[in-house]
C-alpha cells in the first residue's frame, strides 16, 4: 500500500445514510406531521453528548418525541422507510443509556447512527454560539427545522458555520513520514500537520503554507485524498498527501515543540516501547498514517 492508491475508503465521521430531506426544512405542515408520527425518533444531545448503549453493539439511544427535552426542533432526515429524525438540546436521562461523544464513540457507532451524531453535535454548538446577528446584535430565531437563524431587524439569514482546515502526511526522498507535537500536547503524542484555510487562498496552497510555517519546507505533489466533518467545535477536515526533496526541519516553537522523520520500523518501534501512543481510527490523521503505514499500527485503541 502507498499513499498515492486511490482515495480513503473509510473515515469514521463520514458515514452518514440518511437523506438530510433539505427541501422538507420550510415545509411547516410536513414538519409537523412529521413530529406527530409514532414512528419519529429523537436524539436529545446536551454539551456534545447524546445518549448510547454499547451492548450488544454500540448504538444511539433515540426518544419519542414526547419524552425528548424542550427545545428547537432540528431536522436530520429520513431513512429509507420514511422515518423523521430529530435532534433537540438540552439536558436528558435515558434509562439504560450512558451520555456519550463522538471522540468516545463516533469510530464504533454504524454508519447511521455517526451520522446522526456528527450532524447534530455540529448543530447544537452552532446554535448555542450564535444566537445574535452579526451585522445588528439582534437575538436571531430558528428557521428551516433548526439549519438557519434569521435576524428579526433585517431579515438577514445565517447558516452554519463551517471552518475548513488541511492535514497533510508528509514524506521525504526517503518515505518517511513527518510526525510532530503541539506545545500543549501530552509527551507522547505525535500527529500529522495540519491548519486552517486563509481567505482567498487554496487547498493546495494552504498546505503548501502550513508546511512551511510549521516545520520550514517545501512540498509538492499536494494530492487530495478525502475529508470528514470534526464538529469539535466546527471544522471540516481535508486530508491530503505531500512530498519534500527536504529533510532538514525547522520548527516553529510557537506552534511545534519538536518534530522528526519516522520509517515505519522506527514508528512501530517508538508505539511498541510507549513513546509515542497510538491514534484511535477516529481522526483523518489516523487514516492518513495507517494508510502510508499499510494497516493498522500496534496498540491501535478501539476509538
Amino acid at each position: 500500500m502507498t499513499v498515492t492508491d486511490g482515495p480513503l475508503e473509510w473515515l469514521a465521521l463520514s458515514r452518514g445514510t440518511l437523506d438530510r430531506a433539505a427541501e422538507r426544512r420550510d415545509d411547516d405542515a410536513w414538519l409537523a406531521a412529521a413530529w406527530d408520527d409514532p414512528r419519529t425518533r429523537v436524539l436529545p444531545v446536551h454539551e456534545g453528548r447524546a445518549p448510547v448503549v454499547l451492548e450488544p453493539a454500540p448504538a444511539l439511544v433515540f426518544v419519542p418525541p414526547a419524552q425528548a427535552p424542550a427545545g428547537d426542533r432540528r431536522l436530520l432526515g429520513v431513512d429509507e422507510d420514511g422515518t423523521a429524525y430529530f435532534t433537540v438540546a438540552g439536558e436528558f436521562a435515558v434509562e439504560g443509556a450512558e451520555r456519550a461523544g463522538l471522540r468516545r464513540v463516533g469510530a464504533i457507532l454504524g454508519d447511521r447512527d455517526s451520522g446522526l451524531l456528527t450532524h447534530a453535535v455540529a448543530l447544537e454548538h452552532w446554535h448555542a454560539t450564535h444566537r445574535y446577528c452579526p451585522r445588528c446584535g439582534a437575538q436571531t430565531r430558528v428557521a428551516q427545522a433548526g439549519h438557519v437563524r434569521v435576524c428579526p431587524a433585517d431579515g438577514a439569514q445565517q447558516f452554519p458555520r463551517v471552518d475548513p482546515a488541511v492535514i497533510m502526511l508528509v514524506t521525504d526522498p526517503d518515505d518517511r513520514v513527518l510526525l510532530a507535537r503541539g506545545p500543549q500536547w501530552p509527551a507522547d503524542r505525535r500527529s500529522i500537520l495540519a491548519g486552517f484555510v486563509e481567505p482567498g487562498e487554496s487547498l493546495e496552497q494552504a498546505v503548501a503554507r502550513e508546511v512551511l510555517e510549521e516545520v520550514g519546507l517545501h512540498v509538492r505533489d499536494v494530492r487530495y485524498l478525502g475529508s470528514q466533518p470534526w464538529p469539535m467545535p466546527r471544522s471540516l477536515m481535508l486530508g491530503f498527501t505531500a512530498v519534500t526533496d527536504e529533510t532538514g526541519l525547522r520548527p516553529d516553537p510557537a506552534e511545534i515543540l519538536d518534530a522528526g522523520w519516522y520509517t515505519r520500523e522506527e514508528l512501530r518501534a517508538a508505539i511498541d516501547a510507549g513513546e509515542i501512543v497510538a491514534p484511535g481510527p477516529l481522526s483523518i490523521a489516523a487514516q492518513l498514517i495507517m494508510r502510508w503505514y499499510g494497516g493498522e499500527l500496534p496498540h491501535m485503541p478501539p476509538f
